[in-house]
């Protein structure tokens, strides 16, 4: 197994476990992955995911060149392929695009060290970045000819501003965790021992909300990025007017006038 499962209450911590090779990305560990966040995506009891990397020298340090298959097909005949057919045909990229799992809970990367190349694409997939100080990023790929394939360059501009965003992918250099904080790339950096406790808590803090709000916020975040503030609002009206009725919005009511913590269910 080279990702491994830790439950916490409401919280996976899934943990990219190949210290050898960096943490880095073959199509093994990527298929393990994703499964793993289905299960996430389909289990009423989980409602948040930790996703960092073992030992504290990598988070990931992109995708196992040697790991990746190489297939005698060409590029058209994986093109119109399923993702797992693609990637049997050479086009594993299509592993690490996270969004074809219609995963509706947040996710929440603890980076604790190198997260480079399709690293950092699965961190800008993420919905909360932390890092710990020992922590590296960058998308290295026009020094080796290539680009970031998995709409690396595309997150970075709506993670970061412009101008840093295109310097880190023209010049392929890494940034530190104290630089990727001041850009916004991440909300926090700490000391390396101290960066599990605080994902978990956070995570756990997430998961205290209610579950259907949460996952509201997350997908009006991604539906509303490139809408007009009128088309915003009208779908942003639509999400509450879905909630308004709920049990958990009456519960959270009520637990604020009785001055208790809420007990959400995800009704």
């Amino acid at each position: 197994m080279t990702i491994q499962r830790h439950i916490e209450g409401a919280v996976a911590v899934l943990t990219i476990d190949r210290p050898d090779a960096l943490n880095a990305l073959d199509v093994t560990t990527l298929r393990e992955l994703r499964a793993h966040l289905a299960e996430v995506r389909d289990r009423d009891d989980l409602r948040v995911a930790v996703l960092t990397g073992a030992g504290t020298r990598a988070f990931c340090a992109g995708a196992d060149l040697k790991g990746t298959r190489t297939s005698s097909a060409t590029y058209p005949e994986a093109l119109f392929r399923a993702p797992e057919q693609a990637a049997d045909l050479g086009l594993y990229i299509r592993l690490m695009d996270l969004s074809d799992l219609g995963l509706g809970k947040p996710l929440v990367a603890a980076v604790n060290g190198h997260c480079l190349g399709a690293g950092l694409e699965i961190a800008l997939q993420c919905d909360l970045r932390i890092a710990s100080t020992q922590a590296t990023f960058g998308l290295p790929e026009v020094a080796v000819g290539s680009i970031p394939a998995v709409s690396g360059l595309h997150r970075l501009l709506k993670a970061v501003p412009a101008a840093h965003a295109m310097q880190m992918v023209l010049t392929g250099e890494r940034i530190d965790a104290a630089h990727a904080a001041r850009i916004g790339l991440v909300t926090e950096t700490m000391a390396p021992d101290a960066l599990p406790g605080r994902a978990l808590a956070l995570a756990v803090r997430i998961a205290a909300n209610a579950p259907l709000a949460v996952q509201a916020v997350r997908k009006l975040s991604r539906q509303t990025s490139h809408l007009s503030e009128t088309d915003a609002q009208q779908l942003t009206e639509l999400y509450w007017g879905v909630l308004r009725d709920t049990a958990d919005r009456v519960e959270g009511r009520q637990a604020f006038a009785e001055k208790r913590q809420p007990h959400y269910t995800g009704r």
